[in-house]
């Protein structure tokens, strides 16, 4: 750990993110110091199977229960399968997978436990990035501004972009890249946009068996009901000002919004809802972006894309756009925030959660037998 704490040293950590939209564990290598990328490592998915993915759904929104233990062994199972492999780092970021988020109420609850990950890997795990935030008042969430901030500065951005992750759950993030630090008043404003892929993901698995839409093949197919997209938009969410950010199923009541529609109305309904809420989110950025990059799956969705491409009035653009890899931008990201963590350098701040100050959460775990 000496090597991994000494700031301005290089290093090579690994992440992992599971997102709510429960497709499967995303590890990514990153070198980094802390501060700047740079290098891109390679890269791993582990899909949940159906069986696990039920498990997973069962813990959704659950604080205590039996749901949970038996939802962490699959957490922890499926990050040991994919992290494995990639022995030669330094360190790991561990997220977990979120099951609840109320930070105004009970908190933030992610499931998996980093210590034993530690043990089993036998490599440094920082985990449990959330809860310090969380403890001084800020919503524990998004945490990818940071990284997103180095990643402007990566691609040589010189005017104001947004970084859009389209997961379960959407969030921006704006950032101004002539800003000496993201903890800097003015760098970053980032908050949740309302819900992307998990009401569709839900739909499709619900009425047809299926994971997800898969290249919006269904929404392509359905017509847009203009009373529910009107009734979802008057949701007293759209009004606060961020930061704010939402549980996975805060707009549950969407699927209902939607019972009576066809399979593919339905499915083109919960899209254009998606981005109708990134439309509104933009309102809130301190000067319009040059342009929005899209990470996360929501990106393979031509639909989306498209109905992004006519509501904003800035370009669109996959990630990859700009040589960034969508499907591993947050496991990138908690890479880069586990070295962070592990430097005492703050890994967020009041533009990005509304937290009082800007913190440094998470919990360094040492193998016992290192």
């Amino acid at each position: 750990m000496d090597k991994v704490r000494e700031k301005g040293r290089v290093v090579r950590a690994l992440g992992a993110m599971s997102g709510t939209s429960l497709d499967g564990v995303d590890a990514a290598v990153l070198d980094t110091d802390g501060v700047s990328i740079h290098a891109f490592g390679p890269a791993q998915y582990r899909p949940y199977t159906d069986t696990e993915r039920d498990v997973l759904r069962a813990a959704l929104g659950k604080w205590t229960g039996p749901e949970l233990p038996q939802a962490s062994e699959v957490v922890m199972d499926a990050h040991v399968d994919v992290l494995a492999p990639h022995s030669a780092v330094d360190l790991i970021g561990f997220h977990g997978q979120t099951v609840a988020h109320a930070p105004r109420m009970q908190g933030t609850l992610q499931i998996g436990d980093g210590a034993a990950l530690a043990d089993r890997l036998q490599t440094p795990v920082v985990w449990d990035f959330r809860s310090a935030d969380v403890e001084l008042g800020g919503e524990g969430a998004p945490l990818a501004p940071f990284f997103h901030f180095a990643c402007a500065r990566w691609i040589g951005a010189q005017e104001p972009v947004a970084f859009l992750n389209l997961g379960g759950v959407g969030n921006l993030t704006w950032v101004n890249p002539s800003a000496a630090k993201p903890e800097d008043e003015g760098a970053l404003l980032a908050f949740d946009t309302g819900p992307a892929n998990a009401p569709v993901n839900d739909l499709v698995s619900d009425r047809l068996g299926l994971p997800f839409d898969k290249d919006g093949a269904l929404a392509a197919k359905g017509t847009v009901e203009a009373g529910a997209l009107e009734l979802f938009l008057a949701e007293p969410y759209f009004a606060r000002i961020p930061p704010k950010s939402l549980d996975r199923n805060d707009f549950s009541e969407m699927i209902a919004l939607v019972s009576e529609l066809s399979d593919a109305d339905a499915a083109a309904t919960l899209t254009a809802m998606c981005a109708a809420g990134v439309a509104e989110a933009m309102q809130h950025c301190p000067a319009p972006p040059s342009r929005v990059l899209v990470t996360g799956g929501g990106r393979r969705n031509p639909v989306l894309m498209q109905m992004l491409a006519v509501s904003l009035d800035c370009p669109v653009a996959p990630v990859e756009d700009v040589g960034l890899d969508g499907d591993m931008l947050e496991a990138q990201a908690f890479a880069y925030l586990a070295v962070r963590v592990a430097r005492g350098l703050p890994t967020s701040c009041p533009g990005t959660t509304g937290v009082r100050a800007a913190v440094g959460g998470g919990t360094v775990s040492i193998p016992r037998n290192a």
